[in-house]
C-alpha cells in the first residue's frame, strides 16, 4: 500500500494492487474513460509498471463535508428546478427559498450534483437533476437572440462579482459536462446541443478586442479565464468553437503574468493575487499538458535527448515554430503560476473568503490535476483541509465578502471536494 498523509488532515491514499489483471478499477471515479488508469498514475506520478489498478480514496472528513453539503443543497431547490445567489444589493439574505433562481447558480450547483454521482440517468438526485436540466434548457431556448445577455436578472451576485456573462458562460458549461456524461436519450441530446451551441455563440459575440469578456465586474479576469473554459471544454465534446476567439482569449489570459518576473498582473482582478494566478494558471493548462505530453512521447522515442520543455524540443517533436515557442510559454505561465498558488498569502485571497476565492480554488484544482504530481498531493491536502474547517453545521459554506450566497458558495464547494470524481474530464484531451 502506498498511502500519502502530509502533515494536518489526512485527505486520500492510494492503493495499488500488484498482478496482472487486464481489468482496471479506480475507486470514486464515476466516469468511463479509455485509459483511467493512465490518467491516474499521471496524476499521482505513478510508474505505469507499478500496477494494473489504482484506487483514490478521499478521507472520511472529506466524504463526511461532501455528504452533508449535497444534502443541504437538496433542500435548498427552488421549485422551478433552479437555485439562485440573490441580489448584489441585497446581501443578508441567506435563506435559498427567498431568492429567484439565476442559470449562473443553477449550472454550478448542478454540476457539483453531477460530479457527486447523480445524473440525470441515475443516482438518488437524479430526479432533481432532470428538473436543472429542464430549467437550464427552457432558459436557454426561450432567450431571444437578439437579447444581450442570458437572462433578464440584474445585479445578482455572480453578476457584479464575476460578470454580465457569467450566466451564459457557467451555462455552457454545465452542458458540456452533461454531454461528457453517457446520453442514452437522443432527443435529449440534441437539445442540449442546440443549447450549447446557441451559449457558444453568445459567449463569443461577448469577448472584447483584447480577448476578455465585456462587462466583467469586480473582478474581470475571472469572467474571462471561465470563458476560456467554457469554449475550452465545449470543442472537447465536438462542438464548433471559432479558433480566433480561442487565440485571442488564451493571449490575453498569457499577458495578465509577467513571465520576466514571475509574478500575477491584478489591474483585472481587484488587485487580489489570487484571482489572477488561478485564471492564468487554469488558462494555460490545457497547453501546458499538451506541452508536457509532447516532450514526454518525443523522448520515448528517442526524438530529444532530455525532457525539458523548451521551443527547440518541441521543434525536434515536430512542432512547427511559431506552436512551439506558444506552448512553451504557456508551459512556463502555468508552472509559475501554479506555484505561486501555493503559497499561504496568495491563498488568503481577499483576506477572507467569499464565492470568488472558492472559484480561484477551483480553477487552481483543475489546473493542478491535469498536470498531477506532488503539486497536486500537496494542493489537494491544503484546500481540502481548509474547507472541511470553515464548512457551517448545516452542511453549507458561505462567503464573508462579494459573493456571500450560501447556495453559490456552497456548489463550488462541492465541486472542489469531488475533483477527483472528475480527472478523468480533465485530461480527456491529451489522454486517449
Amino acid at each position: 500500500m502506498l498511502s500519502i498523509a502530509p502533515a494536518g488532515l489526512l485527505v486520500f491514499g492510494i492503493i495499488t494492487k500488484p498482478g496482472n489483471s487486464k481489468h482496471s478499477e479506480i475507486y470514486s471515479c464515476n466516469i468511463n474513460h479509455p485509459k483511467p488508469v493512465c490518467v491516474m498514475k499521471a496524476i499521482f506520478g505513478l510508474d505505469e509498471d507499478e500496477s494494473d489498478s489504482v484506487y483514490f480514496i478521499p478521507s472520511s472528513e472529506v466524504e463526511k463535508a461532501t455528504k452533508s453539503g449535497i444534502e443541504w443543497i437538496k433542500n435548498a431547490q427552488g421549485d422551478d428546478g433552479g437555485w439562485g445567489a440573490g441580489s448584489h444589493y441585497n446581501q443578508g439574505v441567506l435563506d435559498p427559498h427567498a431568492v429567484p433562481s439565476d442559470p449562473a447558480t443553477t449550472s454550478l450547483v448542478a454540476m457539483a450534483i453531477m460530479r457527486t454521482d447523480s445524473t440525470i440517468q441515475k443516482g438518488v438526485l437524479s430526479p432533481m437533476m432532470k428538473k436543472a436540466t429542464d430549467y437550464l434548457l427552457n432558459v436557454v431556448e426561450t432567450c431571444p437572440d437578439n437579447q444581450t445577455y442570458l437572462t433578464n436578472l440584474t445585479n445578482t451576485q455572480p453578476q457584479v462579482k464575476l460578470g454580465r456573462n457569467i450566466d451564459v458562460i457557467l451555462t455552457a458549461q454545465f452542458f458540456t459536462n452533461l454531454l461528457r456524461y453517457q446520453q442514452n436519450n437522443q432527443e435529449l441530446k440534441k437539445k442540449v446541443d442546440k443549447a450549447l451551441d446557441k451559449c457558444i455563440a453568445r459567449i463569443q459575440r461577448g469577448q472584447d478586442k483584447d480577448g476578455s469578456w465585456k462587462d466583467g465586474g469586480w473582478a474581470p479576469v475571472l469572467q474571462s479565464a471561465l470563458a476560456n473554459n467554457a469554449l475550452e471544454n465545449a470543442q472537447q465534446v465536438g462542438r464548433k468553437v471559432d479558433t480566433t476567439v480561442m487565440q485571442k482569449s488564451q493571449q490575453y489570459q498569457a499577458s495578465n503574468f509577467d513571465t520576466k518576473t514571475n509574478s500575477a498582473l491584478t489591474d483585472r482582478a481587484a488587485g487580489v493575487v489570487l484571482y489572477s494566478v488561478s485564471s492564468t494558471a487554469r488558462a494555460s493548462a490545457g497547453d501546458a499538458k499538451k506541452a508536457k505530453d509532447i516532450i514526454t512521447k518525443a523522448k520515448k522515442e528517442g526524438k530529444i535527448s532530455d525532457d525539458k520543455i523548451t521551443a527547440f524540443n518541441l521543434q525536434a517533436a515536430g512542432i512547427p515554430v511559431a506552436e512551439s515557442k506558444d506552448l512553451e510559454t504557456a508551459y512556463n505561465i502555468n508552472a509559475a503560476a501554479r506555484q505561486q498558488a501555493l503559497r499561504d498569502d496568495v491563498m488568503n485571497g481577499f483576506g477572507n473568503n467569499g464565492g470568488e476565492e472558492f472559484l480561484s480554488y477551483l480553477m487552481t484544482g483543475e489546473s493542478m490535476v491535469m498536470q498531477g504530481g506532488e503539486d497536486w498531493k500537496k494542493w489537494y491536502d491544503m484546500i481540502t483541509s481548509k474547507l472541511v474547517k470553515i464548512q457551517n453545521q448545516d452542511g453549507s459554506w458561505n462567503g464573508h465578502h462579494c459573493i456571500t450566497s450560501p447556495v453559490f458558495c456552497t456548489g463550488t464547494c462541492l465541486l472542489i471536494l469531488s475533483i477527483h470524481k472528475d480527472m478523468q474530464f480533465a485530461m480527456d484531451l491529451h489522454h486517449k
